[in-house]
């Protein structure tokens, strides 16, 4: 029996986390939706499927190149680490991050999330080099990063810094939490 989800927060090739999975019904109906470093598109396809229209970022062209023929995904090659955000002043109902950790983003990713929209992130955090990599620490959360990253900003639906041991062993902090609309911001 194939499984349909994954605890762990490592990529699998049409698995996508859990983590994202359960919250994915907080990002609007038909919302737009980027996928910051998609890898190969299971959050991208799992929220197509879902009937969402997809941004889908990566640097790897060879990973977008699998999403290309997907309805309701559009691919855009970008190195988002090193050239300028290809999204300025663009709005989504919802932001995935999965296994992905780059500091500089994080303005931009909260400017780019819409009213009531929902960001969803998941990485590695500090403790994980125990485990592997990754194991540079400008790749690892520090404990309690992503609720500093959107205190004051967002309201936080869930959070949890914790050991997962399926299908490999990782340490990870994973974050949901929504923009207030205008009117709740008042």
């Amino acid at each position: 029996m194939r499984k349909l989800m994954s605890d762990s927060p490592r990529h699998h090739l049409d698995v996508p986390s859990a983590w994202i999975v359960r919250w994915a019904e907080r990002v609007p109906p038909r919302g737009r939706v980027l996928d910051v470093a998609c890898g190969n598109g299971r959050h991208a396809r799992y929220f197509a499927a879902r009937g969402h229209p997809v941004e889908a970022v990566d640097r790897d062209p060879a990973l977008l190149s699998h999403l290309a023929e997907v309805a309701g995904i559009h691919t855009r090659c970008a190195d988002i680490e090193g050239g300028p955000w290809p999204y300025e002043g663009e709005q989504f109902a919802g932001i995935v991050v999965a296994n992905f950790l780059h500091r500089p983003l994080f303005p931009s990713l909260l400017a780019n999330l819409a009213s009531e929209g929902v960001l969803i992130y998941e990485t590695f955090v500090v403790g994980h080099e125990r485990y592997g990599r990754p194991s540079n620490p400008d790749f690892l959360l520090k404990p309690g990063e992503l609720l500093e990253v959107v205190r004051g900003r967002l309201r936080v639906i869930a959070y949890e810094e914790l050991d997962v041991q399926e299908p490999r062993a990782a340490l990870v902090q994973r974050i949901c939490a929504i923009r207030p609309s205008e009117a709740d911001r008042a």
